[in-house]
């Protein structure tokens, strides 16, 4: 089996900033915590404050599927249902 990794961005609804800035510090807490994280950040974008960049690797795709599974469930996913994505999965 081999690594998951996903690089790219979300751009947030500045309607939606507060609160999913808020609920941020949260979601990466579980995340890391999942079996089968090795990396995971999501970093405000300094010249864009709308934009997130995000890096994650996880060991193998079943590690990394049940991650989507679990955000799909979780707050973090209903706050960002509207917001645009961007990403690499490798």
């Amino acid at each position: 089996m081999s690594k998951v990794v996903l690089s790219g961005f979300i751009i947030v609804p500045k309607q939606d900033l507060k609160t999913i800035k808020a609920e941020l510090a949260h979601h990466i807490r579980l995340t890391r915590q999942e079996a089968g994280c090795i990396v995971f950040n999501v970093i405000q974008n300094e010249e864009l404050s709308t934009r997130f960049d995000v890096y994650e690797e996880f060991v193998d795709q079943q590690a990394f599927e049940h991650h989507q599974k679990r955000i799909k469930k979780s707050n973090w996913g209903k706050l960002t249902k509207d917001v645009q994505r961007s990403f690499n999965i490798n």
